[in-house]
């Protein structure tokens, strides 16, 4: 019998030769991207940028850096930052300092993104689904600008970039990797107060990894030991919503702290909580007496943050957002469903999206891009997965036309 082999897929080199020279390159092209946004920032602010609430952050590491001094209350919730602020002026490196560490932590993250993303990818070999997704990391402005900022969202967001990192790493190798992956996530917990949220998520893809497992007998247990911990998430979410005014917000109905023009007026009475109610039933007890106020200014919160959307933003950039984040929005959702992706990273990614949402929802959205900063990594990468799975897809009927 005679015997046929398979035609063979044409050489990159004689096929795509481009391909091959940026497969060689891109590495180069991406620190190139990243160093030209990181200038461009510096440049564009003059150098670190202070605002409103920098104040407290310097006054309260420079406390940590010359006595060692940890607040209480509100600002504990933050104390990761005024750490990482005390280092460099221990360091005596200043505003400067300040914001170099955080250029030098959101490059490590970048780096560490694109490694996860070829981790992650059916065929580890091919660079583009991860080098197109770290490009939109490191190119998409407004997922950089707040390294120039000294407020915690740069770092939060770099936490959050590594802790996706340490988890798909954890899957394969030693189990100290676990512990990496445990410690990133306590980190992104106490730089600010929504820091739960990568907490939330790690859990979630803990419950994901434990689905998978035969019988799910661990999963059932997991379920068990979450629902008698339930007094401690109680205490814990009470500590969290304690110095907040949740309730005073929905009664400006505003959706954007502080912008006036957009506010909720309600049409009928309110009925407030009565006094002396611990915060999460205070937050509970307004849910539920006005139900359809509550419904609206949720939904638009929501809707929102997720659209990116602002009025006073520039036509040029509500384009860019329109062009460009619109598709990746449609992409990460595809790679969210990508059943061929390991199930813990994509609930992980999928996780800090739906969580910092409904954090949003349940307090207010804000002027600029800062809650949605954590969110931009995810969607880049979910987008990144269903650009690996479709490429995946595609490579049989390639090499079959040929």
């Amino acid at each position: 019998m005679l015997k046929v082999n398979p035609l063979p897929a044409a050489p990159p080199t004689v096929a795509r030769p481009y391909l091959v020279w940026l497969g060689r390159w891109h590495g180069w092209l991406l620190l190139g991207l990243w160093v030209l946004v990181q200038v461009s920032l510096l440049v564009q602010h003059h150098g670190p940028r202070y605002v409103n609430d920098s104040g407290r952050y310097l006054a309260y590491g420079t406390r940590i850096a010359r006595e060692w001094y940890f607040e209480h209350d509100h600002n504990l919730r933050y104390v990761g930052y005024p750490l990482f602020i005390s280092l460099w002026l221990k360091l005596g490196a200043g505003w400067w300092g300040i914001v170099l560490g955080q250029m030098a932590v959101s490059g490590l993250a970048a780096r560490a993104f694109y490694r996860t993303l070829r981790r992650l990818t059916p065929v580890p070999a091919d660079w583009r689904p991860a080098a197109l997704a770290t490009a939109a990391l490191v190119g998409w402005r407004d997922a950089q600008q707040f390294n120039v900022y000294i407020l915690t969202e740069s770092l939060f967001a770099s936490l959050t970039i590594l802790s996706f990192w340490a988890l798909v790493r954890a899957r394969r190798g030693p189990a100290e990797r676990w512990v990496v992956f445990g410690l990133l996530v306590l980190l992104a917990g106490i730089v600010r107060p929504n820091g739960f949220v990568v907490a939330a998520a790690a859990g979630l893809a803990g419950l994901a990894r434990l689905w998978q497992l035969p019988g799910r007998r661990a999963f059932r247990r997991a379920l068990l030991a979450g629902a008698l911990l339930a007094p401690l998430w109680w205490w814990v979410l009470n500590k969290l919503l304690l110095t907040f005014t949740l309730v005073e917000t929905y009664l400006r109905g505003e959706i954007i702290y502080g912008y006036t023009p957009w506010v909720v007026e309600p049409t009928e009475p309110l009925l407030l909580p009565p006094p002396g109610l611990a915060p999460v039933l205070r937050l509970g007890y307004f849910i539920m007496a006005n139900p359809v106020y509550f419904a609206k200014l949720a939904a638009l919160k929501g809707l929102l943050f997720f659209s990116y959307v602002k009025t006073y933003y520039s036509w040029s950039h509500i384009g860019l957002i329109v062009l460009f984040i619109y598709p990746c929005y449609w992409l990460a959702g595809r790679g969210l469903r990508a059943s061929a992706a390991w199930l813990p990273a994509r609930v992980f990614l999928g996780g800090v999206v739906a969580v910092q949402g409904l954090v949003v929802m349940l307090t207010v959205e804000d002027w600029d891009v800062r809650f949605l900063l954590p969110v931009l990594p995810c969607v880049f990468a979910l987008a990144g997965v269903a650009v690996a799975h479709w490429l995946h897809a595609r490579a049989p009927v390639a090499q079959a036309e040929q």
